[in-house]
């Protein structure tokens, strides 16, 4: 194909997307915009082609459907059309055998099935615009009836004809979010592009089918089909992920968008297009909840247009009442047409959007009325370009979905929405987008709650509204994310909730089949047989709506409804699998509960709740191994679920894999800081690992929030064995029994002065850590543990109080009677006396032999007694006798001076 024919094409494209970017300018028409080369007619098809751009650049999208084009694309035959789900489905496979043979069969050459490629993107394209004007932007005018994206030669009502387009988009793995119109446009739209895309990649070889935008707009239909989903669906994700890498691939770079246009694009339109592109690819990534990733593609948008902003202070006031000024945060931007920062707000307090409403002046301020001094004179407000304004907003995103959901977020939201409102000009998306986040903000203040709802009031009027038209409302309401009329009508309902009135809220939720929030209403009214009875009125028009039969399963707490509900979606109905998994999982039927929420999970992975349970009703069946894998799924989609973390970290505790269970427990304790057990086992999988430093913080904070009631005493006796055994290495033999008086006659044992300085510091945790359980609790556990850390530190006097104490512990008539007392009994009087015997070694004292003596006498005449045949009652005995040889011997020393 020749340049000239490749360029006319690509004009084609760059004429739609322009669509999607910019208004339409009012002082030439579009195709004046390009050079004279590209507007020769040189192909039958291009009037046609050229009668559906203007067609569509006018905002007339289905005078575009009901066009020659349309015809020449589908055909002069009638359609056979019957009320019926089997109609609709042969009818547009027919269509689309229809598509293929006219891109592909009736073409003659390369230049002509370029041209018939074009035409049926811009059909396609028709058909999205029109279902986005009905669903997103505007304007809403319910005159205007037209179900089928297609002309026919009589009007039928054909309701099941809408039921199939819902049943193609809840395929999905989610029900609609709510009532929407024109649902086969937003089908019909999607399987023309998706199987122009099929014949572009059969035909690759060719540069004929180079048409690159395809992918773009592929995008932008599967992210309107999630848009008007109740949850997100992993299939549309992979396929968003696939077609966006491609469009990224095509337009992410500002030299490419340049080479692949060159001399059609007109002044900035290169870094609008390269920026546009990466604000869509960042509303995918907030949607789907994947922040790194949407803020990467937040920055590639700025550095497209060479947009830099940062929050800085100025002194305001927020108040008609307010006296003195107070420190405020504004918005200080650099863009490409300023020179130097400037501050994107205005020092009155009359802008925003109650002056666009006629309302009176609050006394809170819409904006904050700036204190402008000499050296903030030099930031004056600057105009900024709707790209720029859109990547402000999305900044809005990043810091709702980026930070913890408390008071402040919303004020970190402020200058970025004051920056908006500070504009002159903003387009009609942006400007409603921007509204919607104001009013976020403000419902969550009382003082302002009362204009949040009148400016939601006419936010949602103003949308319907027929001025702007549709053409002016279509540029950037790609890059925002800007809900759709159903979710935008639906939050306005809960904003009346939370003002009490309930009245006004079941009106719209009604309207939109929002059933469950309708329960809701009336079950806070205290009727909730009314919302048994308007479902099954409903039920009774619609008695294949699986939604329905799910709501009055929930109403009525009976899973005969959801296996109804199951029947009539041809077992397609997620909702309805998870509702029998939880009622099962409350039965105790644990098995069937893991059954069905892996046949839910099947349908739709991402759905981060469904994990968590399936991990649970898994655990339950004792299969561990599928209950990893469920709460590893939960937690790559929810990495602040800390339950799933923990549940996690156990599961890898019960498999003794200590270092996986480390790892997960640290992301654990980042959500659950309040819960003792979480600590307890980190403290144990922390010494398994052998990171003393991580236990000691665990233990620390178990002792901090019981008060030193909780301890545990076998993870401090594991650290003590470990720092003895550290000790030892470097002290090879201790004082014995034996040692010569001579020998030394120093009065304490000293600790080793090559220990590690890390073995040394550990010592003293632990130290300060038994110190402050022996302060509220004397058991002989801990008595025991301070005797062998004063033993270890060389203080022979404490460590010889710590073990009288700890013998004192176990003292009792229970003693004689318990064998298992008695050998620990036996065990600490062993201890005590050794020491005994070294500190009189040491200091040549007689006291401590005396002492030990007299212990281990009584001890013995009691265990003679009580267990005669024991080994313990043998090492007592032989301890007698070596105290009894030490006291020779010292008597012998003491005789030979004397």
């Amino acid at each position: 194909m020749a340049d000239g024919e490749t360029q006319i094409l690509r004009g084609y494209e760059l004429r739609l997307l322009r669509c999607t970017v910019s208004l339409p300018s009012s002082d030439s028409p579009p195709e004046s915009q390009f050079p004279d080369e590209y507007q020769s007619e040189t192909h039958p098809h291009d009037s046609l082609i050229k009668s559906l751009l203007s067609l569509i650049e006018a905002g007339d999208y289905l005078g575009a459907l009901a066009s020659d084009a349309t015809r020449v694309i589908l055909g002069d035959s009638e359609l056979e059309l019957a009320d019926s789900v089997d109609s609709a489905e042969r009818v547009y496979s027919e269509i689309l055998d229809k598509v293929e043979s006219f891109v592909v069969n009736d073409s003659s050459d390369d230049i002509d099935k370029a041209r018939r490629a074009v035409l049926v993107m811009c059909l396609a394209i028709s058909s999205a615009f029109w279902f986005t004007s009905c669903n997103l932007t505007g304007p809403t005018d319910r005159s205007v009836k037209c179900s089928l994206p297609f002309k026919v030669s009589e009007s039928k009502e054909l309701v099941e004809w809408e039921n199939w387009a819902k049943i193609q988009l809840m395929s999905a793995g989610s029900d609609l979010l709510g009532k929407f119109s024109n649902l086969q446009h937003l089908v019909f739209a999607r399987m023309l592009l998706l199987k122009l895309k099929d014949l572009l990649f059969e035909t690759t070889s060719t540069e004929t089918f180079d048409l690159r935008s395809v992918s773009w707009w592929l995008v932008r239909v599967l992210l309107i089909h999630q848009r008007v989903l109740h949850e997100r669906s992993s299939s549309l994700f992979e396929m968003l992920q696939v077609y966006m890498a491609e469009a990224l691939d095509h337009f992410g770079a500002l030299e490419k968008v340049e080479s692949y246009w060159s001399t059609m694009l007109l002044q900035d339109e290169v870094s609008s297009i390269t920026s546009t592109i990466h604000l869509e690819a960042c509303v995918l990534q907030y949607i789907y909840g994947r922040i790194d990733p949407c803020r990467l593609q937040l920055e590639s948008a700025k550095a497209a247009s060479k947009l830099e902003f940062s929050v800085s202070g100025a002194f305001g006031f927020r108040t008609i009442h307010q006296v003195d000024p107070k420190a405020q945060m504004v918005l200080i931007a650099n863009t490409s047409s300023s020179d130097g920062d400037v501050m994107l707000a205005s020092g009155k307090a009359d802008v925003g959007p109650y002056e666009a409403w006629g309302g009176e002046a609050p006394e809170v301020y819409m904006t904050p009325k700036l204190v402008n001094d000499e050296s903030e004179a030099s930031k004056a407000s600057a105009t900024l370009k709707p790209v720029e304004q859109a990547m402000i907003l999305a900044q809005c995103l990043l810091i709702e979905r980026g930070s913890r959901h408390n008071e402040m977020q919303r004020w970190d939201m402020a200058p970025y929405i004051e920056a908006i409102d500070s504009q002159k000009s903003t387009y009609f998306v942006l400007r409603c987008f921007c509204d919607l986040l104001r009013v976020r903000w403000e419902s969550t203040r009382g003082r302002t709650k009362g204009r949040a709802l009148e400016m939601m009031d006419k936010l949602v009027e103003a949308i319907n509204k027929n001025d702007p038209g549709a053409s002016k409302r279509i540029p950037l309401c790609y890059a925002v994310h800007l809900p759709t009329i159903p979710a935008l009508r639906k939050e306005y309902g809960e904003l009346l909730v939370s003002c009490g009135l309930v009245g006004e809220a079941i009106t719209i939720f009604e309207s939109l089949e929002l059933w469950d929030n309708l329960i809701n209403c009336y079950c806070l009214l205290g009727k909730k047989s009314a919302a048994v009875d308007l479902i099954n009125a409903q039920l009774s028009e619609r008695p294949n709506d699986p939604r329905l039969w799910c709501s009055l399963g929930d109403v009525t707490i009976n899973d005969s409804c959801y296996e109804k509900a199951l029947e009539v979606s041809n077992d397609k109905s997620v909702r309805a699998k998870r509702a029998l998994a939880r009622s099962a999982y409350n039965r105790g039927d644990f098995e069937k509960s893991k059954m069905l929420w892996e046949a839910a999970m099947a349908l739709n992975s991402l759905y981060p709740d469904g994990w968590f349970a399936l991990g649970a009703a898994a655990l339950k069946a004792r299969d561990v191994q599928k209950a990893l894998d469920a709460f590893t799924f939960a937690v790559q989609l929810d990495p602040d679920n800390g339950e799933a973390w923990n549940n996690i970290a156990c599961l890898h505790m019960i498999k003794k894999k200590s270092k996986e269970s480390f790892i997960a427990f640290k992301e654990a304790l980042k959500f659950k800081r309040d819960s003792w057990q979480m600590w307890e086992n980190f403290s144990h999988v922390a010494m398994d690992v052998g990171n003393i430093d991580q236990a000691f913080e665990a233990i620390q904070k178990i002792l901090s929030m019981s008060k030193n009631k909780r301890v545990d005493v076998v993870l401090l006796d594991r650290i003590m064995t470990e720092l003895e055994n550290r000790n030892s290495e470097c002290k090879p033999s201790s004082l014995s029994v034996e040692t010569e008086a001579s020998s030394d006659k120093t009065t304490e044992t000293k600790p080793c002065a090559a220990a590690p300085a890390e073995t040394q510091r550990h010592l003293e945790l632990l130290g300060k850590i038994i110190q402050q359980i022996v302060r509220t609790e004397s058991t002989s556990e801990i008595w025991g543990l301070y005797a062998r850390w004063s033993r270890i530190k060389g203080d022979l006097m404490v460590c010889s109080e710590a073990l009288l104490k700890q013998v004192r512990s176990y003292q009792g008539s229970e003693v004689w009677k318990d064998k298992e007392r008695f050998k620990k009994f036996a065990r600490a009087s062993l201890e005590l006396c050794k020491v005994y015997m070294e500190i009189s070694v040491s200091t040549g004292s007689k006291r401590e032999l005396f002492s030990a003596e007299m212990h281990l006498k009584n001890t013995i005449k009691q265990a003679t007694v009580s267990f005669p045949e024991s080994e313990e009652l043998k090492e007592l005995e032989s301890c007698l006798e070596e105290v009894r040889n030490a006291m020779k011997k010292s008597e012998e020393t003491t005789n030979t001076k004397t």
